[in-house]
C-alpha cells in the first residue's frame, strides 16, 4: 500500500514511521503541515494513496477514490466533520481516524490541575505573592473547597471526557456528561440534550469538550450560562467557536460564574486587545491542554498501531468513521 503524509516530525520521529510502515510505501507530501490544527493543502501525491495520514485537505479526500483511510494527527476533525463527507466516506466503506487518545490524558490532567488549584486558592495566593504580599492566611483558608461531593458536567463525552471522569473518580464526584448517544456507563450520568437546563443549576463544573459543528457554534450561551449555579466554575477545552465569547465576559463581569480556565478561542492566537485578558477570575492558556513532550512520537506510534490493526482488520482506535 501507499501511505501519504504530511505531518511535520522531527527527524527522530520520521525515522519511527518510516521504519515503522515498511514494507508499504511512504511518501511526504511537497508541503507539510506544521501544526496539527493547520489544514493542509491540495497535494498531487495524495491521488497515489490508500492511506494519508496528516492533515489532508478535506475536499481532495473525497476526489481520490483510491483512499481507503485518513487519520489526522488532531484530537478535533471539524473540516470532516461534515454530513457530505461522512455519507460519502460510509459509501466508499473508508476508515477515519483521530487522535483523541494521544489527547485525552493530557486535557484531563489539564482540567483536573485547574479544578485543583481553585479549590485550594492556589491562584489567589500566587496572586497575594506578586503583589503587595498579604498574609491573607483566614481568608484563603475561608476560601479553599474539596473537590469531594462536588458536582461536575461534562459537555462532550468522547476519549478525553471518558478519561477526566476516570480521574475525578477518587473525589466521589457526581459526573454529568451530555453526549449524542446516550448508552450505560459505569460512574458516569449520561443526558441527552433535553435533559441539560435540569442539570446546568446542579453542576459546581462544566468543562466544555465540545468539537466544532454546525450544532454547536454558540453552544454555550447567554440562556445556558443564566442557568449555572452562581460561583459555577467553566473551563474550556473543546472548540472557542462553541462558546459566545461576549455571553461568558458578562457572566464573568457580573460575578455570576466564579471562574472561567481557558484554552481555545474562536480567534487564536487570542487578540491582545480582547476582553478576556483582563476578565474578572478568568485563566487563560495558550491552547495548551493537549501539550505533552513527546506529542509526535505518540502520534506516530497511534498511527502505526492502527496501521496494525488497518491490515489485520483488527479493531482500530479513535475510529469516528
Amino acid at each position: 500500500m501507499t501511505i501519504w503524509c504530511n505531518a511535520k516530525f522531527s527527524d527522530a520521529d520520521m525515522r519511527l514511521l518510516a521504519e515503522g510502515v515498511a514494507p508499504h510505501r511512504l511518501v511526504l507530501a511537497t508541503q507539510a503541515s506544521t501544526s496539527v490544527l493547520d489544514a493542509g493543502r491540495p497535494d498531487p501525491a495524495l491521488g497515489e494513496a490508500d492511506i494519508a495520514f496528516g492533515q489532508p485537505d478535506d475536499a481532495e479526500c473525497l476526489r481520490h477514490p483510491r483512499l481507503r483511510w485518513v487519520e489526522v494527527t488532531s484530537a478535533g476533525y471539524t473540516r470532516y466533520d461534515t454530513p457530505a463527507f461522512r455519507e460519502a466516506w460510509q459509501a466508499r466503506g473508508a476508515a477515519f481516524t483521530c487522535m483523541s487518545g494521544v489527547y485525552a490524558d493530557p486535557c484531563a490532567q489539564y482540567v483536573l490541575a485547574l479544578m485543583l488549584a481553585l479549590g485550594r486558592q492556589l491562584y489567589a495566593s500566587h496572586g497575594d505573592q506578586l503583589g503587595d504580599h498579604r498574609w491573607e492566611h483566614a481568608l484563603r483558608r475561608a476560601d479553599s473547597r474539596l473537590l469531594t461531593g462536588q458536582t461536575v458536567l461534562l459537555l462532550g463525552f468522547g476519549a478525553i471526557g471518558r478519561r477526566l471522569a476516570r480521574l475525578l473518580e477518587p473525589f466521589g464526584m457526581k459526573i454529568y456528561a451530555l453526549r449524542r448517544r446516550v448508552q450505560s456507563e459505569p460512574g458516569v450520568h449520561l443526558i441527552a440534550e433535553e435533559k441539560l437546563t435540569a442539570v446546568l443549576p446542579l453542576a459546581d463544573h462544566v468543562v466544555n469538550i465540545l468539537p466544532e459543528n454546525a450544532s454547536t457554534l454558540g453552544y454555550v450561551n447567554a440562556r445556558r450560562l443564566a442557568c449555572l449555579k452562581p460561583g459555577a466554575r467553566f473551563y474550556n477545552i473543546g472548540r472557542g467557536t462553541t462558546v459566545d465569547e461576549a455571553a461568558l465576559l458578562a457572566a464573568l463581569e457580573s460575578g455570576r460564574l466564579g471562574a472561567a480556565c481557558l484554552d481555545v478561542f474562536a480567534t487564536e492566537p487570542l487578540p491582545p486587545n480582547s476582553p478576556l485578558w483582563t476578565a474578572p477570575n478568568c485563566l487563560i492558556t495558550p491552547h495548551t491542554a493537549g501539550g505533552r513532550y513527546d506529542q509526535n512520537e505518540a502520534i506516530v506510534r497511534h498511527f502505526l498501531a492502527n496501521l496494525a490493526a488497518f491490515t489485520s482488520g483488527g479493531a482500530m482506535t479513535d475510529r469516528v468513521v
